[in-house]
């Protein structure tokens, strides 16, 4: 066993250890297909919850999307994010030369899943922002892609934006049923059902 495979166990008990990592699948199966899982986004510790949600079997092809300049700032996060998560680096800084989507496009070709936040930023209201376009294209270009809209619940209150020290707080994941760009479908429509799709999951207070 790898210090980086040692180290992936270990992130995956504790991030259980603190918020319980429960994964509920309430569309589709948790199986080895190729899939781009697109959730809200409320906290660093997003895709690490969906991550460690994941079955053992999966994580080793399914990569999160991480901020270039953030995660490569610091030599640790740098070798978290590159040998443990295997992430997929994107630039939040856009140049007129490149397309933000390139590294995505690449996983993808490669026969990787994705975990990804539509909505580019965290949100520290109630509902996810307005998704970008991003999810859009993707859909577009990789249609034998399954795409699984899922629910974070109460990691806010585990890692709240602008905070360094996690809570114990018992998290969920609620995994839905697959979408599919239709013929012709316009980006905006599409947009609204996949961000529609992640709320419908959400709990519903009792």
């Amino acid at each position: 066993m790898t210090r980086a495979d040692a180290m992936g166990l270990l992130i995956a008990f504790v991030a259980r250890l603190i918020t319980g990592a429960q994964g509920h699948w309430k569309g589709c199966a948790p199986k080895a297909e190729q899939r781009i899982y697109f959730a809200n986004h409320q906290s660093h510790l997003d895709w690490v919850l969906i991550w460690a949600a994941l079955p053992a079997e999966l994580r080793g092809n399914t990569r999160p999307i991480a901020a270039r300049d953030y995660w490569t700032s610091g030599r640790f996060k740098h070798w978290l994010t590159r040998e443990v998560f295997n992430a997929v680096y994107v630039s939040r800084q856009r140049t007129d030369d490149q397309d933000p989507l390139e590294p995505l496009q690449a996983a993808l070709g490669s026969g990787d899943s994705l975990v990804i936040f539509p909505e580019g930023t965290r949100s520290n209201k109630g509902e996810p922002l307005p998704f970008k376009s991003g999810l859009y294209h993707l859909a577009a270009q990789f249609p034998d892609v399954q795409l699984i809209p899922a629910w974070i619940d109460n990691v806010q209150r585990v890692m709240p934006k602008g905070e360094v020290v996690p809570v114990p707080i018992l998290c969920t994941v609620t995994f839905g049923a697959p979408l599919q760009l239709l013929p012709g479908e316009d980006k905006r429509d599409f947009l609204t059902r996949a961000r529609d799709a992640v709320l419908a999951l959400r709990p519903r207070e009792a």
